[in-house]
């Protein structure tokens, strides 16, 4: 018998032989059954890595069985093992790593008994050879699978090669008679087995090909097959490919390189447009090319360079100088390079693998040659890597990257062996040096040509480089090369470093840390200090790394030269310290370490969220995974870990998660190597127990910390981390195998400690507690805590739910689906996602439980769509579609097997009918009437609003009218349930109905599969919705499905399959071209997002000629003139195809497909801007738009830059179309300037603004672009500003380096020298534009002082342009703007007479017709603000200036820093103060908010720092300022201006307070923070709370301690508005509050630092309340202070809301502050509360405030401990609790009950007063009976609250 099919019969029939056999011991048995039954799970596991890991087990347990043993296994035992095992090889037939570990096994046998193991596998491969069908798909993997993957199978095909060649050539008329068979994976699979035929059985082959006896006729079919797809028959290019490298190799079965290379030279007449002959040994074929479209040429070069042997490629034609890698390949590569292909990328991989065959073959190509390789061939080879090096394409700059490497060696190996000279380097360091650092191009070759020139060279010729990396790091797309480059200098240097050093000394790694820190320690340390956060971060995560591991020194040398005070030096740090750790793997934390510690506490504490992170990451790892946790990192981590749940930042979140990740595997690992040494031996010593202990005990706390925290009234913030830490201990520490990760897996022998920790009580991680508590989760607000929940149950618990639970969430799930808010909707189909992974006994037993909960969900649509039917109005409010198709898409698709088990052909017909049904419907209630059919024109909002109007009306209810019967504007809670019911069921219908037929068309089961008219169904459904919606948001997610219901059609093998997304796309073309009777607007609505899908689908491998037909319909479309009588109203054609074409171009899913037609795209949009419609230049620009950002890629980062990082030499290699049209556009628009009109270019703009994004490039390329010059340099006589403007911009990019200064020497010399010549104010400004243009170009460049200053000289005697004399303010602008520019390079006689004269300026007041002169005085004040003396006679024009430039003096102080710490800032102080007055009194808002922006920037310290009162008013009463104040709190108090207005005044009356003793102003200012630090304020307002308590709160807090003038109830008030702050839902108010918190911890100080520790909000939190505690517990307010922060605990009315809560609106309303936590409040108040309660006797007024709130509050906890008591808590869940879990309110309620009577628990003690409101031991009683009933029903209380309670 043979095994076909492996089955679980099979393997039970082959373990019973085997248990039968007598000969075997029991163990042997044993292991041979754990064997089997790895096979067996291997045979049932669907996921790869689950079988992947049978496998792998399965061959250790085999290898382990002794071959003894298995010599006695019994020949039909043996038999059907073998069978086995095969049979599980035909089952993995695409899965070569499978089969390869299934060979290893047979290899195994066959040492045993070879000739059964190959006889089996030859039955196997007879019965597929000789079986009289033809072969199929199966057959042919299966055939490559015995050729690839099986030793056994090769030596079978050997004898049976013809035999399987013949077998192919049987299908080939078969296949390339069909369409889909031959570019489908038919086809495909039969080109591989020939391939692999060629490959693995050359000498049969050869045989066959090369016998001069007769031509073989098999064989010259195949030739002639592949060629054919080859030449273009197929439109696979994948498969073509193959064809080509299957070609190649049969020329290498060839046993004389001679017929090789002939051969290999005659399929080089690929190119012949004509009939040719192939002739390959024997065989001659015809070959006719279908198509040149390069792939044909393609595929021949690639498999000839990857096939063929060195003789083959160095084979000279009839020329004996000839040689076929250089004469013949070459040419062929070099046209493919030049045209720009679709599969552009495959292309220059050829070019790369060329040059790597060339360098290979180098020593056999110069005896073909005679000579060194020509200086034009290295030229040529340069060039296409260089056009390659910036190319948009995914993958082509880095291929480029290892051809530059390629070149670099055949190079220098050319010149070594000639011994010519290297000149190649130097030219090409001087070109890389000349690229601007935004070009990727300028990196790649660098790593290249290093090691060739030496380090020294390379910093020479390069300077700039040290900054540029710098640059780099700053930008996403560019770190990596600039981390590339690092890496490689090190090296290099290091090498020199160590080859210079004389070898009797070897440099010690001091010394070479010190040669490093020479040159790169200042570069270093700017990145790691930097104020930009990425710049900071790959600075920390590449260059340190890389630094510390090739210069170990440089630790120390980084280290002395930190001061974690200084500004960045904390954060710097951190990361040397953290590097450091990870590549020495030594323990930071020594006993002479004391100083690191400190510095450890300190950045754990730091607010910086990076500082804190990096310290995080040093105490978590560690390159030892088994290296135990020390009490240091354990204490700390316990300490950070609680302070640092609530952080902001996503990044954050991840990264501690993933170093808490690293610490619990080093947890993990290291209890695990105890408990292996406690196994080994006779057992633990006192201190591995001990560690064993702690570690498990950390576990632990993490795990109840995470559910304490995942109560609903915890933030976002808080859940997401406590999620993600909980993932990352069930991840570490629990045995589940996750199949779908490839790493991260648990050991596995982990079980042995988790029963070690179960069995002393820990570890109980899948309690009903926990399972409760991620359910409640689930129906979080936020989608991604849901979604992880879920994610955390399916993964980790057990594979049932309880009974309970589940009938609960079933119940639960019901309810939300028929929620109308989408929101809930999606609870409720997440739980039943996971009711159909989990759940049993939803229904009874019986049925399988999926088919019956899909049954249900299918019957609630067909309810719901009856009942939409006849009262939309009911539907939308009760029964809402979306829920249960929502429902429907996460069961039947994202649980594997459901789909399968519970729908039938049937009933997805049925479904399919259904949901076209409720499209139907949906889209008659949005157009009125249920007659859609025939309008493919969707109603207007308007048309939309009056139908649902009418719909509503019709149930009875009164639309539009508010409560005094007057018209609402406002849409009505019902107008708003209907059309979101209609838009959100009709983008979940688009999204469900895609992912379904994808679904089933890819299972290809017949049983479940849609017939072409279910699937036309389908495609209208898809259409009436994208063409008829309108609503955005549904269309583009109905075009999500869309798109995957096309790309499964159109991967069909049925051809009237294939053909309806084609034809959808053909009426989809036509609905454009025809003419519109109504206006559509909105881009032409759905109709390109319908020609997006159909082509988003298409096979990206293939040739896309849906694609390229699309395109040039609609370019000819938009072409078309529009007609005579074309009507603005309407949509045109020509409108509607210009804005499809946007929408290809702007899509993602197209990717670089659109590239190759961007250019026509680009002249017709440009084109098209003359239209006279204004629609129609409307969509132009924005297609213009879109192809501009398509076409030069990624933009840089930082600096504000608006350049791209392409050169104009790269734009136009790329798109050379472009060239000539936009060269025509410039030159007709500069020719058109001579004329006396004005002549208008619409498209001049857009050009000019394209080629201003442009970066220069290399001078040679550069250079010939110089025929833009002439247009460009006429343009700067435009009367148009904005041209003028952008022609200068434009100008630099075409002008070669080298003539930078050349070109501004031309352009200043041409600048009239007096008044008296006559010249153009538009020229003359455009002039100087360009003059200002090129300029910053080369002050950015590394140009000379001394070439600089003869510009400088003949600029300097055009000052008269400055002056009065000259009439046109703009011009003056310029000038003064380029002297700005330039100022460091002028002297000092023309700076002081041009500052004069602008001085005189600025004192005049400017006629109201002089346009542009508000600009000049701007820009004259900018000028003089630059030197701080002439800064101090501006500033003293600030009273009787024009408004224009006391706006921009005000503006000076706030733009620039320069005033700091210089005589300037004083007297910008002095007047500033001497004009507020007037300043609060002008009408003019802008100036009275610049005014005081600047009065704060003046008087706040450049640190926060205890240094205020330097810098602050002196004397407040004496100075005349009171009058001031007066004014800032009247109109503060009554809120005049705006949020920004008032929070700036707010600001400046803080400072202005600063010393005051004044208590009314004291008090109004503290009332005002009271008013303004409620969540409902203004988060501007809230903020400037928060700048108010530390620019003037810490000096009434620190006075209040010291002195009796300043009463302390100010500082309780102070101190309580900074908690409500540090609370505040805005990161930035928090920060500020933390660092009020900060300046008054270091004010208390016995010595003040220099600069103020900033520490963490959290932190900050509890310094504040330990102030409060230590300094003003016994002042009135203490108390109040406290309690205000506490929950309300009224359980009644929670529960009431709960019970009655239902869903009474479409939306909820967000609480005011969603940061609040109250629990986390209670949490953090509580030992406060009970320190405060300690104070009882040793104050009266404490005692008083005391007893009288315990008295007011006893009555409500004893009320509130009773309704907890009376909490129907059982073993069985019931609905109404977990309706409380999900309650926010009731888990704020709870730590607000629990902290008073903890805190009345702790009064009873001590105070007898209270005694009979509360008998403490009932008290004390009732709170833990409470804790313990909780505990066990899913609520969890923080771990201080049962400490107190166990004080007590």
């Amino acid at each position: 018998m043979t095994i076909v099919n492996f089955s679980l019969e099979d393997a039970d029939a082959v373990l019973k032989s085997v248990v039968l056999e007598d000969q075997f011991s029991s163990g042997v048995k044993d292991t041979l059954r754990s064997f089997l039954q790895k096979l067996t799970e291997n045979g049932r596991s669907t996921g790869k890595r689950s079988r992947d890991r049978s496998l792998e087990e399965a061959s250790q347990i085999l290898q382990k069985i002794p071959k003894e043993a298995l010599h006695s296994l019994q020949p039909p035992a043996l038999h059907r093992l073998v069978q086995l095992i095969l049979a599980l090889q035909l089952e993995a037939v695409s899965t070569s790593s499978a089969c390869r570990k299934l060979d290893q096994m047979l290899q195994l046998l066959a040492e045993i008994n070879h000739s059964i193991v190959i006889e089996e596998v030859k039955q196997c491969l007879l019965n597929i050879l000789h079986q009289k069908q033809m072969f199929s798909l199966k057959d042919l993997q299966i055939s490559c699978m015995f050729l690839e993957d099986s030793t056994m199978g090769r030596e079978v095909l050997k004898s049976e090669c013809t035999t399987l060649l013949g077998k192919i050539a049987e299908l080939i008329p078969v296949v390339m008679s069909d369409e889909a068979a031959r570019n489908g994976p038919l086809c495909y699979h039969m080109v591989k087995v020939c391939l692999q035929v060629f490959q693995l059985l050359p000498g049969q082959v050869a045989l066959l090909v090369y016998s001069k006896d007769s031509v073989n006729m098999t064989m010259k079919g195949i030739l002639d097959f592949l060629m054919r797809i080859v030449l273009g028959e197929v439109s696979s290019r994948d498969t073509r490919l193959l064809a080509g490298t299957a070609v190649a190799m049969l020329l290498t079965t060839a046993t004389d390189s001679q017929c090789a290379g002939s051969a290999a030279w005659s399929l080089l007449q690929i190119t012949k447009t004509e009939p040719w002959l192939l002739t390959v040994g024997e065989l001659q074929v015809n070959c006719s090319s279908r198509c040149q479209d390069g792939v044909d040429r393609l595929a021949v070069c690639r498999g000839l360079l990857t096939c063929c042997k060195n003789d083959v490629l160095v084979s000279r034609h009839s020329n004996q100088k000839t040689c076929f890698l250089l004469h013949g390949l070459l040419p062929f590569i070099s046209a493919l390079c030049e045209v720009k292909l679709d599969c552009h990328y495959y292309v220059f991989q050829v070019f790369t693998i060329w040059l790597k065959r060339l360098k290979e073959c180098l020593s056999e190509v110069w005896e073909v040659i005679g000579a060194p390789l020509d200086l034009d061939l290295q030229h040529h080879l340069m060039q296409i890597i260089w056009r390659n090096s910036e190319s948009p394409l995914d993958g082509v700059a880095e291929v480029a990257r290892s051809a530059f490497c390629l070149f670099m060696e055949i190079y220098d190996k050319d010149c070594l062996h000639f011994g010519t000279e290297k000149s190649l380097y130097v030219e090409l360091l001087k070109r890389i040096s000349e690229l601007p650092w935004e070009s990727k191009a300028k990196y790649l070759p660098l790593t290249a040509v290093l090691p060739y020139t030496g380090t020294n060279k390379v910093l020479q010729l390069y300077p700039a480089l040290p900054s540029h990396l710098l640059k780099c790091l700053s930008t996403n797309h560019l770190s990596p090369c600039a981390s590339e480059v690092y890496k490689s200098l090190l090296q290099e240097q290091k090498r020199e470093f160590i080859t210079s050093a004389s070898k009797e000394a070897p440099p010690t790694d001091q010394y070479l840390a010190n040669q490093w820190a020479h040159q790169w320690q200042p570069v270093i340390l700017e990145a790691l200090t930097s104020e930009i956060t990425l710049l900071q971060n790959n600075a920390s995560s590449h260059l340190l790394p890389t630094t510390l591991r090739t210069f170990p020194g440089a630790f120390n040398t980084l280290l002395s030269a930190l001061n974690p005070s200084a500004p960045g030096h904390l954060h710097a740090w951190a990361c040397v310290m953290s590097a450091q750790r990870a590549t020495s793997g030594r323990s930071l934390w020594g006993a002479e370490s004391s100083l690191s510690l400190q510095t450890l506490h300190l950045a754990l504490c730091s607010l910086d969220d990076s500082v804190r992170l990096a310290a995080f990451n040093l105490l978590c790892c560690s390159p030892k995974t088994k290296e135990a946790p020390s009490q240091l990192e354990y204490s700390a981590l316990r300490d950070f870990i609680p302070l640092n749940l609530n952080c902001e930042s996503s990044p954050f979140r991840q990264h501690l998660q993933a170093a808490l990740r690293k610490f619990l595997v080093r947890i993990r690992d290291s209890c695990m190597a105890n408990i292996k040494g406690r196994n080994s031996k006779k057992g633990l010593t006192e201190e591995e127990e001990a560690e064993l202990k702690q570690g498990v005990e950390f576990v632990k706390w993490l795990f109840q910390l995470s559910l304490v925290y995942l109560s609903p009234d915890s933030s976002y913030q808080r859940k997401k981390t406590v999620l993600l830490l909980l993932c990352a201990v069930l991840e570490t520490c629990t045995d589940t195998w996750s199949p779908d990760r490839k790493k991260g897996q648990p050991p596995a022998n982990i079980s042995t400690l988790i029963n070690w920790a179960k069995d002393r009580g820990k570890w109980d991680f899948f309690s009903k507690s926990t399972l409760l508590v991620l359910i409640g989760c689930l129906e979080d607000s936020t989608n991604e805590i849901r979604e992880l929940s879920a994610e955390l149950l399916f993964r980790f618990f057990p594979s049932s739910l309880p009974d309970d639970v589940t009938c609960v969430v079933f119940s639960r799930a019901d309810q939300l689906l028929q929620s109308p808010r989408v929101q809930e909707a999606q609870m409720g189909a997440l739980m039943v996602k996971l009711l159909l992974q989990k759940a049993d006994g939803v229904f009874n037993q019986g049925e399988k439980q999926s088919v019956k909960l899909i049954t249900f969900l299918l019957s609630k649509l067909e309810q719901h769509y009856l009942t939409a039917r006849s009262d939309m109005l009911l539907a939308a409010r009760t029964t809402p579609v979306h829920g249960i198709v929502s429902a429907l898409q996460r069961g039947l698709l994202e649980v594997p097997g459901v789909l399968l088990e519970s729908i039938t052909h049937s009933v997805a017909g049925e479904l399919v009918f259904l949901l076209e049904k409720l499209t139907l419907l949906l889209l008659g209630v949005l157009y009125g009437n249920q007659d859609t059919e025939e309008k493919d024109v969707p109603p207007s909002f308007c048309d939309m609003g009056n139908a649902i109007s009418s719909l509503i009306g019709q149930g009875g209810v009164e639309v539009g009218l508010d409560w005094d019967g007057e018209e609402n504007v406002l849409l009505s809670e019902e107008h708003s349930l209907v059309l979101t019911c209609c838009w959100v069921s009709l983008k979940e219908i688009g999204t469900f109905l895609g992912s379904l037929v994808e679904r089933i068309q890819s299972l290809h089961c017949e049983e479940l599969r849609l017939d072409v008219e279910e699937l036309r169904t389908a495609s209208k459904v898809f259409k009436d919705i994208i063409l008829k919606c309108r609503h955005w948001g549904a269309v583009e997610g109905c075009c999500v499905g869309f798109t995957k219901f096309c790309r499964a059609l159109l991967s069909s093998s049925d051809p009237d399959i294939r053909q309806i997304p084609s034809l959808m796309l053909q009426q989809g073309l036509s609905v454009l071209q025809s003419p519109r009777s109504t206006s559509v607007t909105r881009r032409a609505a759905g109709l390109p997002m319908l020609i997006l899908g159909v082509l988003a689908a298409e096979d990206s491998s293939k040739s896309r000629p849906l694609l390229a037909h699309t395109i040039n319909t609609l370019l000819d479309t938009a072409k078309a003139p529009l007609p005579s009588d074309w009507d603005q109203t309407l949509d045109l054609p020509q409108v509607c195809a210009v804005h499809t074409l946007q929408a290809l171009v702007k899509g993602s899913s197209l990717g670089v497909a659109v590239l190759q037609f961007t250019s026509a795209m680009a002249v017709l949009s440009l084109t098209l801007l003359r239209s006279a419609c204004w629609a129609m230049r409307n969509a132009a620009l924005q297609l213009y738009s879109s192809l501009c950002t398509r076409m030069l890629g990624q933009q840089p980062a930082g600096e504000g830059s608006s350049h791209s990082g392409m050169s104009a030499a790269s734009f136009f290699n790329l798109y050379p179309a472009l060239q000539c049209f936009l060269q025509g556009a410039l030159e007709t628009a500069a020719n058109d300037l001579h004329d006396a009109t004005l002549l208008l270019h619409p498209a001049l703009y857009p050009v000019l603004t394209l080629l201003s994004k442009l970066q220069p490039g290399a001078e040679e390329q550069t250079r010939a672009l110089s025929e833009f010059l002439p247009p460009l340099f006429l343009l700067s006589a435009s009367p148009v500003y904005g041209v003028r403007v952008m022609s200068s911009r434009a100008l630099v990019a075409m002008i070669p380096p080298s003539e930078y200064l050349a070109t501004v020497m031309q352009l200043v010399e041409d600048l009239p020298e007096s008044p008296d010549v006559v010249s153009c104010h538009n020229r003359l400004h455009g002039k100087l534009l360009q003059i200002r243009a090129v300029l910053t170009r080369v002050l950015r460049s590394s140009v000379s002082l001394l070439s600089l200053s003869a510009v400088v000289d003949v600029f300097e005697s055009r000052l008269w342009l400055a002056s009065s004399k000259q009439q046109c303010p703009l011009v003056r602008q310029a000038y003064v703007d380029i002297v700005r520019l330039i100022r460091g390079h002028c002297s000092s006689a023309f700076l002081s007479q041009l500052s004069s004269q602008l001085l005189q300026e600025i004192q005049r007041t400017p006629d109201l017709l002089e346009v542009g002169s508000a600009s000049f005085h701007q820009s004259t004040v900018n000028f003089l603000c630059g030197d701080p003396e002439w800064a101090c006679q501006a500033w003293r024009c600030l009273a009787n200036g024009s408004s224009v430039v006391q706006l921009s003096l005000v503006k000076s102080v706030i733009d620039g820093r320069g005033w700091r710490g210089t005589d300037l800032q004083q007297v910008i102080e002095r007047e500033l103060k001497a004009n507020l007055k007037a300043a609060l009194l002008s009408q003019s808002v802008e100036y009275r908010a610049a005014f005081l922006t600047a009065l704060v920037e003046v008087l706040t310290p450049e640190e926060e720092s205890l240094g205020l009162s330097s810098l602050c008013p002196p004397e407040f009463e004496q100075t005349g300022l009171q009058e001031c104040v007066e004014l800032l709190l009247t109109d503060l108090e009554t809120d005049r201006g705006g949020p920004a207005l008032i929070s700036t005044a707010l600001c400046a009356v803080s400072l202005l307070l600063f010393q005051s003793a004044d208590r009314s102003f004291l008090q109004r200012w503290c009332k005002l923070l009271e008013k303004h630090r409620c969540p409902d304020a203004p988060e501007a307002l809230r903020s400037a709370c928060a700048q108010s308590l530390c620019r003037c709160g810490v000096s009434v807090v620190t006075r209040s301690l010291t002195s009796s003038h300043i009463p302390k109830p100010f500082s309780t008030s102070l101190i309580s508005t900074g908690l409500y702050l540090l609370q505040d839902e805005s990161p930035d108010v928090r920060a500020k509050a933390a660092i009020f918190a900060s300046l008054l911890c270091c004010s208390r100080q016995p010595e003040a630092p220099q600069r103020c520790f900033h520490m963490q909000a959290n932190q900050a939190l509890r310094s504040l309340l330990d102030l409060l505690l230590e300094e003003f517990w016994d002042i009135s307010g203490a108390l109040e202070a406290l309690l205000c922060h506490l929950p309300h605990c009224d359980l009644n009315i929670v529960l009431k809301e709960a019970k009655e809560k239902q869903c009474r609106s479409l939306y909820e309303p967000d609480e005011a502050n969603v940061f609040a936590e109250p629990s986390v409040i209670s949490e953090c108040l509580l030992p406060y509360l009970l320190r405060l309660v300690k104070h009882y006797p040793q104050s009266s007024t404490l005692a008083e405030n005391l007893e009288r709130w315990a008295q007011n509050s006893a009555a409500t906890v004893k009320e509130n401990l009773t309704t907890c008591m009376q909490l129907q808590l059982g073993d069985v869940l019931n609905p109404d609790w977990l309706s409380l879990l999900i309650e926010p309110h009731f888990y704020g309620a709870l730590a607000g009950l629990f902290t008073r009577a903890i805190v009345l628990l702790q009064m009873l003690n001590d105070c007898d007063s209270i005694r009979p409101l509360l008998d403490p031991l009932s008290l004390s009683s009732d709170l833990q009976d409470i804790h313990k009933r909780f505990v066990l029903n899913g609520v969890f209380l923080p771990q201080v609250f049962i400490d107190a309670l166990r004080t007590d």
